[in-house]
């Protein structure tokens, strides 16, 4: 069984350089004992949460200066985590949540390179009935409506870990589920807003996706 290749790679936020280290790209794979096969995730899939995705570029450089004074932070979904490590630079109240197997080590290796604190990790699905994190003040997280039927399982996952006053903000690449999951938070009592990041110079390419807010 071959070795995963990684790359290392250092992206600025105001003067500020995170380090990381990914995958090298998204066709390597390797599911040790079929960890990951077990709790449903693809070969397909197993990749995606090894990649610095234009959204969670976008998710960070929010992060960056976002008020947090006084907030407990989650991260949903981190899968690499650079806005967990943005948050961590700033020394947020942060802790990170992904499904994936691999996430843990992969966090933990990336907080050395960038001799940060521990970031508190649960391995928990938007599924779990009980993942027992406890409630947040601000919940982000970055390109998670893959699927149709993510709508309703992050919706209450986010509801169930949301501190009675809550500020939601999730970077959308435009997946189209999005009006779906707005109308869903809605209904749980959350007001919305949606915009255009205000400046993407930092990416290669134009991002056509949303910032989603979410506020009660």
């Amino acid at each position: 069984m071959s070795a995963l290749r990684v790359r290392y790679q250092t992206l600025e936020f105001a003067g500020v350089d995170i380090h990381i280290r990914s995958l090298r790209d998204n066709q390597q794979f390797l599911d040790v004992d079929q960890v990951a096969e077990k709790l449903g995730i693809s070969s397909a899939s197993w990749p995606l949460f090894g990649i610095v995705w234009p959204s969670g570029q976008v998710l960070a450089h929010l992060m960056f200066d976002y008020e947090i004074a006084g907030k407990r932070i989650l991260e949903v979904g981190c899968g690499i985590g650079l806005a967990s490590l943005v948050l961590n630079h700033r020394q947020a109240n942060i802790t990170a949540t992904d499904y994936h197997p691999e996430v843990a080590a992969f966090l933990s290796a990336n907080v050395l390179l960038n001799a940060g604190r521990s970031i508190p990790f649960v391995r928990t699905g938007w599924g779990d009935p009980q993942s027992l994190l406890g409630e947040f003040d601000l919940i982000v997280g970055s390109d998670l409506l893959y699927e149709h039927e993510h709508v309703d399982m992050l919706a209450g996952f986010i509801n169930q870990h949301a501190a009675p006053r809550c500020a939601v903000v999730l970077v959308d690449p435009g997946r189209g589920n999005h009006a779906r999951f707005s109308k869903k938070m809605i209904s749980l009592g959350y007001s919305h807003s949606q915009a255009a990041p205000v400046t993407v110079d930092y990416l290669p390419q134009p991002f056509r996706g949303q910032v989603l807010s979410y506020r009660r």
